[in-house]
């Protein structure tokens, strides 16, 4: 007999951190079967916590969400990459029912019918995931994981032991997936990863730029964006995709310094001036251009800072996620001196931010006066506005009679302000 679905238990999915956690939520809820979708915490029976580790900021941050889960007296399920470095804490103190690490989530629907508590943890694991999404709750735009884990050695850097090692998913899963989510109505697609740029590294008799490649002749897509890269793993043939009306004019490129001495002290591949001489090769293009920003890690002192200021000023960067360091146990850098103090940090943040927020004014200003129209897909209309990002990864927002998420507009005619651009339409 077929279960109705009021009679279900309900489950709420809370996501922390990056683009590959959301694409594994989404994983999850497709494999549930025996399970109803709750729309928030307050009326779910389950909560699935899909956790990040990244920083120790990230990790507070998980931690006093399930504590107050716990205070309201929910079932608590603990995933994701903060099962490495404090399940089996929230495990033991009993906040929080079972514990699973990424290996087991596509197991979800058995894990939840399980009558007693457990803590599945897989260490370094090989698995790639096999689910096939057919839709991105509350997204007008569809994350896609072509591959997991990561061969880098950075020296700060917790990631590789909570993911494992690069592996690709097939190329054949992917334009599946994304040929199924275009027939749902979906049309603008980001390639997300642990580490999007050795997509292929691993063996595999194709690459990042031939999957795009491949991607951009499947009917109904219509945007591509790329998750972060490192500057290493853009070569020629993916600067020859640069240039098709397919791809996004929006690149993260993850610098994480533009000092060299503080480049070798994180045991990172780059160094400033082959960095320098890549961003300013794409930014003729038309690109905007985007990186992450590491503050405060052990060896920066001010003349450390001060050098890569200036280097960073030099570059044509119009987004940047800055972040102050966070000490990672079982890193490198764990083992280092810190010379930077917390209060010195957010002082360098500050200015960091400033910076390149004046940056971003400028590069709007410049394409509005260059008359290129803004391509926006809408994620969503509240209270008779809405608000999509154009090609360049800015915000726009415009008055709009209807709910029109989903949907595609081209605008030529608006104002910019310090915060994004906005329009009447």
């Amino acid at each position: 007999m077929k279960k109705e679905f009021h009679n279900m238990p309900k489950v709420f999915f809370k996501t922390f951190g990056c683009r590959t956690n959301t694409f594994d939520t989404q994983i999850m809820r497709s494999c549930l079967k025996d399970f109803a979708l709750a729309s928030d915490e307050e009326c779910a029976d389950i909560v699935i916590v899909n956790s990040c580790t990244v920083t120790d900021g990230a990790d507070s941050g998980v931690r006093s969400y399930v504590k107050k889960l716990h205070r309201m007296g929910k079932k608590i399920y603990f995933a994701g990459c903060g099962v490495h470095t404090q399940g089996k804490e929230l495990y033991q103190q009993g906040f929080v029912c079972s514990v699973f690490s990424h290996s087991f989530k596509e197991e979800i629907n058995e894990l939840l019918l399980e009558k007693q508590r457990f803590f599945k943890c897989e260490e370094y694991s090989q698995k790639i995931d096999s689910t096939l999404v057919v839709e991105f709750i509350g997204k007008s735009r569809a994350f896609i994981k072509i591959q997991e884990g990561c061969n880098f050695e950075c020296s700060y850097c917790i990631i590789p032991y909570v993911r494992g090692a690069a592996r690709s998913q097939d190329m054949d899963k992917v334009l599946q997936q994304i040929t199924l989510l275009c027939e749902y109505g979906m049309s603008e697609f980001v390639l997300t990863g642990t580490n999007v740029g050795s997509y292929g590294k691993d063996n595999k008799p194709y690459s990042l730029s031939t999957l795009i490649a491949q991607i951009a002749q499947i009917k109904g897509v219509k945007r591509i964006r790329i998750g972060s890269l490192e500057p290493s793993q853009i070569d020629f043939a993916f600067k020859e995709l640069l240039d098709e009306p397919f791809m996004a004019r929006h690149l993260h490129i993850a610098l994480q310094h533009t000092s060299n001495t503080m480049l070798e002290i994180m045991k990172r591949k780059n160094r400033f001036e082959s960095d320098r001489d890549l961003f300013e090769e794409i930014a003729q293009k038309g690109y905007a251009l985007g990186t992450d920003y590491i503050i405060g890690h052990p060896g920066e002192d001010d003349a450390i800072f001060n050098e890569g200021l200036k280097n960073l000023s030099s570059l044509p960067l119009t987004h940047i996620h800055p972040f102050i360091y966070s000490k990672r146990e079982g890193t490198l850098s764990a083992t280092m001196q810190q010379q930077c103090s917390r209060k010195t940090a957010k002082e360098h943040l500050s200015i960091i931010k400033d910076m390149v927020e004046h940056n971003n004014f400028l590069f709007r200003k410049k394409i509005q006066a260059q008359k290129i129209p803004l391509k926006v897909l809408i994620e969503h209309t509240q209270k008779g506005v809405s608000s999509g990002l154009d090609q360049f990864f800015n915000r726009i927002t415009f008055s709009s009679a209807k709910n029109q998420a989903g949907t595609w507009v081209e605008i030529e005619h608006y104002d910019i302000e310090k915060g994004g651009n906005c329009a009447k339409i």
